[in-house]
């Protein structure tokens, strides 16, 4: 690991440099939301300080201003994950959202009664909810690809369960509960066989590895900002243009309108026909700057670094003894779960956040995946860009600590 790349990286995230219970931070929460460099904080708090103003609509120069930022973002987007064209790129508030807005609008215009729609049993609860919602509503029938116990979708599965009453799939890119790298790409070459559009859940990959909308060719993807060390309250839907042209809008109301009468409304052009009020101007600037960020990283950077992290975890959490690693999958993610039999996951969290260290506990909002494991929760430690072996070696320490308070 190059350390004086770590080193350097740590000092643009002020977060890192507060003490918790008189100790030095130790953030190993990442997948749940990463830490923000000063570039994302400076560009935010510039915006309020210099160019606050609504968008689109003004002809005076904040707001002229303020809309040229918003749409750089916009632009910076389509060349990060390669889209074809900014009007593919939708804002919302996050990747929930964003599956919200698809289940909606393509879900309720395209599918019908007996249409089937197929999702994976690791996926977060925002890709499982609003598939059920819709389900309920139009009579659908939701299906399942089963993984193993090592943590790998079942591929013979997935083939057997594409048949033509399959409608709609979605797929998470990155399991943010077992770290799990999915093979999308197959996937989606498999299920355009058939003439199935895919939507791929890339909130966890999207700050991991380099992403082709293009090379994938999946018809919709979505993220959040949040992960991508990028403000909260602000995601992204892409989706092919042909497919985003037929959706009707998500919401009604300001800027997602060309013309307004008490007789008829017509809609926008993409991309605001899916952008109804006054965004969240500020995160979107600022998300810009997180973007610009990674790309100065580089891939190369990033995804050695998790791999060197992942290694080093794996193989340290391994020596625990009784420790139980949750989701070994070949194809993984800087993402580490377990469990400990003499410890619930919340008292170990609770254990160890007196040493500093910032885990997530829980079921990860992936109770299928507890379910399968036959357990209630996991702890987990994720990594990021500014993570060290160092600290994973004061978790693999406060863990046995753990240990011996519970003897």
């Amino acid at each position: 690991m190059n350390k004086k790349n770590v080193s350097q990286i740590r000092k643009d995230f002020p977060n890192l440099h507060v003490k918790v219970h008189g100790k030095p931070l130790v953030y190993l929460d990442n997948a749940a939301t990463t830490l923000k460099p000063n570039v994302v904080i400076d560009a935010i708090t510039n915006h309020y300080k210099t160019t606050t103003a609504n968008i689109h609509r003004g002809v005076h120069y904040l707001s002229e201003k303020a809309t040229a930022d918003f749409e750089v973002t916009r632009n910076k987007i389509k060349a990060l994950i390669n889209a074809k064209s900014s009007a593919e790129i939708i804002f919302t508030r996050g990747t929930t959202e964003s599956i919200n807005l698809v289940s909606n609008s393509y879900g309720r215009t395209f599918l019908k009664k007996g249409d089937e729609i197929l999702i994976s049993e690791m996926e977060h609860h925002s890709n499982i909810v609003p598939w059920q919602m819709l389900c309920q509503e139009k009579g659908c029938i939701l299906r399942i690809i089963p993984f193993t116990d090592s943590g790998e979708l079942d591929l013979n599965a997935f083939t057997k369960l594409l048949t033509p009453k399959i409608k709609f799939i979605s797929i998470v890119y990155i399991s943010n509960s077992l770290g799990t790298i999915n093979p999308v790409k197959t996937m989606i070459a498999r299920a355009h066989q058939l003439g199935i559009p895919v939507l791929v859940d890339a909130a966890q990959a999207i700050a991991h590895l380099p992403i082709d909308v293009q090379e994938l060719d999946c018809d919709f993807l979505v993220f959040s900002g949040h992960k991508m060390y990028g403000p909260t309250g602000v995601g992204v839907l892409y989706g092919k243009t042909e497919l985003l042209n037929k959706m009707p809008p998500y919401q009604g109301g300001g800027d997602m309108i060309s013309s307004v009468t008490f007789e008829k409304t017509t809609y926008n052009v993409l991309p605001h026909k899916f952008e109804a009020g006054t965004p969240n101007i500020a995160d979107v600037i600022g998300l810009a700057a997180a973007i610009d960020y990674i790309q100065k990283l580089g891939w190369d950077y990033i995804e050695k670094h998790d791999q060197e992290l992942l290694d080093y975890g794996t193989k340290a959490l391994n020596k625990i003894s009784q420790l139980r690693l949750i989701g070994t999958a070949k194809q993984k993610s800087a993402v580490l779960s377990f469990v400990l039999p003499q410890i619930h996951p919340h008292d170990l969290g609770t254990l160890v956040d007196q040493d500093g260290i910032a885990i997530r506990t829980g079921h990860h909002c992936t109770q299928p995946v507890m379910k399968h494991f036959g357990v209630p929760a996991t702890a987990r430690a994720s990594f990021a860009i500014y993570n060290t072996k160092e600290e994973i070696d004061k978790l693999v320490q406060s863990i046995e600590k753990a240990k011996k308070i519970f003897k």
